[in-house]
């Protein structure tokens, strides 16, 4: 049976660890003021001053729901990465936030990802080839915009890490890349275009993460969002075949077959136990996504999805929403996901939804006190 533990839980014994995904709208153009332009160095400034009130709720919430293992959505990567983590971890998650303990990480990884990266090419019809953020292979104002981070207790085995941030879209059997049609019916990507779209929007993180004798993978993501296209869907379809990625990366033979990591390891999931992360921007009942690709994952036979996370605070939040308690974002949709094997016990779930009569809704008010997604966590056992 499983126990559905208040959000503020800790881990219920030695062998159940906590792990989270949160969205944390740690980007560029959550710090500027209108008509300032992005520098990429916007998040580094916050971190190094340890003043920013959003990054601080945003500790205060990680300290409150104290996961172990944490996927951040859109913390920006740039080549100082290492020295904004350290930034992060020491001038703000170590310090106690309105009487919340400190939690401290000894092991993080953050790596380069597709958005803001120039693809040389005219990739949003306005001819002009390059330069602008709709060129990039994935949606961003510089390099590494909205990138990704994992945070952890337990030791991350760096050397067996496999990313896909290269992988090409067209080599991706019955890909949806191909289906992009403009007005005219003819392909909205061109030839050579499709030759070079990489199929990631930021990128696909297989991470190895050592827990006493045991290995579990946390295998992390950030599809683009479904929309913000048009009638030609490229990023409705982009997200189904991002989120399609993994459904075919835990499968065996032929389905797998075709996948090549970014040092040319051929094949899928190579290991027994995993966690899925991320913020998928999809939901198998809502939203504007094709929800055949989400279906397909939420199904597979190595994954579930049996313990769905859910809050009060969501459910108050559309009371008349069928699906209100599984929320992960303040627009309404389930979109953050810890999904774990099913060779993993789930003892306890949750979303850190405060109500708003609640007195840390302060901490989850708007996007500006913390961020327009919800911290999204499960409990899970080592010894099913």
């Amino acid at each position: 049976m499983i126990v559905f533990f208040t959000v503020f839980s800790m881990s219920s014994n030695s062998q159940s660890v906590r792990i989270a995904t949160f969205n944390v709208s740690m980007d560029a153009t959550n710090y500027l003021e209108p008509g300032q332009q992005a520098q990429g160095d916007e998040l580094s400034t916050r971190l190094l001053s340890g003043k920013s009130q959003q990054i601080s709720n945003i500790a205060e919430i990680i300290q409150k729901t104290r996961p172990e293992i944490i996927l951040l959505n859109e913390f920006d990567y740039s080549n100082q990465s290492a020295t904004d983590v350290h930034n992060f971890i020491n001038n703000y998650l170590k310090i106690s936030r309105n009487n919340s303990k400190p939690i401290d990480y000894p092991y993080f990884y953050s790596a380069p990802v597709n958005t803001g990266v120039d693809s040389g090419m005219d990739l949003d019809g306005d001819g002009v080839a390059s330069g602008t953020k709709g060129d990039a292979f994935g949606f961003g104002l510089f390099p590494g915009h909205y990138g990704m981070l994992v945070l952890s207790q337990y030791p991350i085995q760096f050397e067996q890490i496999r990313t896909f941030q290269h992988f090409l879209w067209k080599d991706m059997p019955d890909n949806l890349l191909s289906s992009i049609k403009g007005e005219t019916a003819q392909p909205y990507y061109s030839q050579a275009a499709q030759q070079i779209l990489r199929l990631s929007s930021k990128s696909h993180w297989d991470i190895p993460i050592k827990i006493d004798n045991n290995t579990i993978h946390v295998l992390a993501s950030h599809p683009t969002p479904p929309v913000f296209d048009g009638p030609e869907n490229r990023n409705g379809k982009r997200n189904h075949d991002e989120i399609r990625f993994w459904a075919d990366y835990l499968s065996v033979g032929e389905q797998s077959a075709y996948i090549y990591d970014d040092k040319g390891e051929l094949g899928g999931f190579k290991g027994e136990h995993f966690v899925i992360t991320g913020d998928l921007n999809a939901s198998p009942k809502e939203g504007d996504g094709i929800k055949s690709g989400i279906r397909r994952l939420l199904s597979h036979p190595l994954v579930n999805d049996t313990a769905v996370p859910q809050s009060e605070g969501g459910k108050a939040n559309t009371p008349n929403n069928h699906y209100a308690a599984e929320h992960t974002a303040g627009w309404a949709m389930r979109a953050d996901y810890v999904l774990p094997s099913r060779s993993l016990e789930v003892k306890g779930s949750g979303v850190f939804w405060p109500k708003s009569i609640e007195p840390l809704f302060r901490l989850i008010k708007d996007r500006k006190n913390s961020s327009d997604h919800r911290l999204v966590w499960i409990d899970i056992s080592l010894t099913k």
